[in-house]
């Protein structure tokens, strides 16, 4: 069944009837999020710089900086009953909050895109050691139009369809167990202690490493609250979000770094592990990673929904079809760009709901001179992000935007002309 407009579009607020996911649900959709291929090369990216040490450390601390920002503002769209972009409207106005929706809309549709290109790069892999004389098999075309297709579905019927149905029963096992296969076969095949004490070759500054990592957590920020406004409690929102994403992507993503230091990353790693135990671990995560693409296709069109008449099955019809295409034009080389844009928009962004949801304020509507104020701080928070990661960049960019924005916000909020607030009620 197509996914209800009036249960998922962006501008309705969640009933207590439809508030149906679990601790449980939110701990397997989030663990299933966080271990994924994109979060793999993630780790594989940040560990010739910092070695194995230090890739750990950074990993660590950014993972659990990142879940804790994301259970937080899961945790107000649990209590709102809002989306993420639907929350904006409380600092920007209803009209304001159309830009971030945009932003929102168009990094969405990336992911997907990237989503479906690291898919269809792990099945070619695979299909190459399992039947090497099916040329048919290794078709890029095959595989991007087969996990563009499987993505859309996923995000045509909605997650409360897939995550109580599927990801609850069978999901976190299937995951659980390739992350548990890929470990395994890393630790019979290589020495922990001495690539534990090999230093990196210094190629990457650690704040620049941190950023990189929380940024995995900050591309979701824009849509975790998406899926917790459908939570039973806060407590179960908070909790198995944090809990989820901080397992899935400490371990998946210091398997990442591993396997780089002794295999190789990009295309290499993904040759390496369709090796490793025959492929079946990567076939595993592979099998799970579709809710990597199905997330992103679902929000963009519930961020849509915020401003298009359309249904929003349809809208996610729609940028599923995009996404696959776009899957095609990708550069996988700009990886990292795209990972640091994406922090420097949407972290000073966020830092507007922690200052709002975080007041006792939040239950008004913001005067047309806090959104004037709340757009003045989001852009000297993009731009604070870029001038600490360009000229700074040992610092690390995302607490310092997140902070600073968040301290100018605050201030001018409660200036005498932004604190005339209108009732919600009102027009």
């Amino acid at each position: 069944m197509p996914m209800s407009d009036e249960l998922y579009s962006a501008r309705e607020k969640v009933s207590d009837d439809n508030k149906l996911l679990q601790q449980s649900d939110f701990f397997a959709l989030w663990l299933s999020l966080g271990i994924g291929l994109a979060v793999l090369q993630t780790g594989a990216l940040v560990a010739p710089g910092l070695g194995l040490r230090g890739a750990v450390w950074v990993i660590v601390i950014g993972s659990s900086l990142g879940a804790l920002l994301l259970a937080v503002i899961g945790l107000f769209g649990q209590q709102q009953g809002l989306s993420s972009m639907a929350l904006m409207q409380r600092s920007l106005g209803h009209t304001g909050s159309y830009i971030p929706a945009l932003l929102n809309l168009l990094q969405l549709i990336g992911w997907g895109a990237f989503e479906i290109v690291l898919m269809r790069s792990a099945s070619v892999e695979l299909c190459k050691q399992w039947f090497p004389t099916q040329s048919w098999l290794s078709s890029s075309l095959l595989w991007t139009a087969l996990f563009g297709a499987l993505a859309t579905w996923q995000a045509v019927l909605g997650p409360l369809t897939w995550v109580r149905v599927l990801l609850r029963r069978f999901g976190r096992w299937i995951v659980l167990s390739g992350c548990t296969g890929l470990t395994a076969y890393w630790l019979a095949h290589y020495s922990l202690t001495q690539l534990w004490l090999q230093a990196g070759d210094g190629s990457m500054p650690i704040g620049l490493g941190l950023d990189i990592v929380i940024s995995m957590a900050v591309s979701w920020l824009p849509l975790v609250a998406d899926y917790t406004r459908f939570g039973q409690s806060g407590k179960s929102a908070f909790n198995g979000t944090a809990l989820g994403f901080w397992v899935g992507t400490i371990w998946i993503m210091v398997l990442g770094a591993a396997y780089a230091l002794v295999l190789g990353s990009g295309d290499q790693l993904m040759r390496s592990l369709a090796l490793a135990m025959a492929g079946f671990p990567l076939l595993l995560i592979l099998c799970d990673e579709t809710e990597n693409a199905f997330a992103p296709i679902h929000s963009a069109a519930v961020s849509a929904s915020l401003f298009a008449s359309l249904r929003t099955w349809h809208l996610a019809l729609g940028f599923g079809v995009v996404s696959t295409l776009i899957a095609w034009l990708i550069p996988t080389q700009a990886y990292l760009d795209f990972l640091l844009w994406i922090g420097s928009v949407f972290v000073p962004l966020f830092a507007l709901l922690l200052v709002d949801y975080g007041s006792r304020s939040h239950s008004v509507k913001a005067s047309k001179f806090q959104v004037l104020a709340a757009l003045f701080a989001w852009i000297i928070g993009v731009v604070i992000y870029h001038l600490v990661s360009d000229f700074y960049s040992d610092w690390g960019a995302t607490l310092p935007s997140l902070l600073i924005t968040a301290l100018i916000y605050a201030g001018l909020r409660w200036l005498p002309i932004c604190k005339f607030k209108q009732p919600e009620s009102a027009s």
